[in-house]
């Protein structure tokens, strides 16, 4: 599950752009020797400050991911990349924005609890850029930052 989402992009005016909470699921399926798949697909509140106004709205994210288990004993490390694409959800959203792609790459930490079962702590460095409708102004909002995400994996 996603922890934490720290955006270091800015909006196309440059106004700062806060997380407010992130939450969804991280999901990843694989075999020992080959490559997994995965998918994150999380939604996180946003808080930004157009001119005078606070303006609210969610940032739907959806990546799908291709990653390798490192052959390391004690611990599992995985190491991946991902594609998919963004959304902002609000009431003028549709009308407002396209929708944005995303590229990321990750690392994920996993340390043995009991056996077959494994605490995960991952690390997302996401990229995403959404385009302004040119009815609207044109130009595009810098979403990347970086995802934080804890959860357990079972091994057999």
């Amino acid at each position: 599950v996603p922890l934490s989402h720290t955006i270091t992009g800015k909006w196309s005016d440059g106004e700062e752009i806060k997380s407010d909470g992130v939450s969804g699921i991280f999901i990843q399926v694989g075999v020992p020797i080959l490559p997994g798949i995965g998918m994150d697909n999380y939604k996180t509140k946003i808080k930004a400050n157009a001119g005078n106004t606070n303006i609210a709205h969610d940032l739907s994210t959806t990546i799908y991911n291709l990653y390798y288990l490192l052959p390391i004993p004690i611990i599992n490390l995985t190491l991946g990349v991902g594609v998919g694409s963004t959304t902002l959800e609000c009431s003028i959203c549709a009308a407002s924005f396209d929708k944005g792609t995303a590229s990321q790459w990750y690392a994920s930490l996993g340390m043995p609890i009991i056996p077959l079962f494994d605490l995960h702590l991952s690390y997302r460095s996401v990229n995403t850029k959404i385009k302004i409708k040119s009815g609207s102004g044109g130009g595009e909002h810098d979403y990347s930052g970086n995802v934080m995400g804890l959860g357990i994996g079972f091994n057999f």
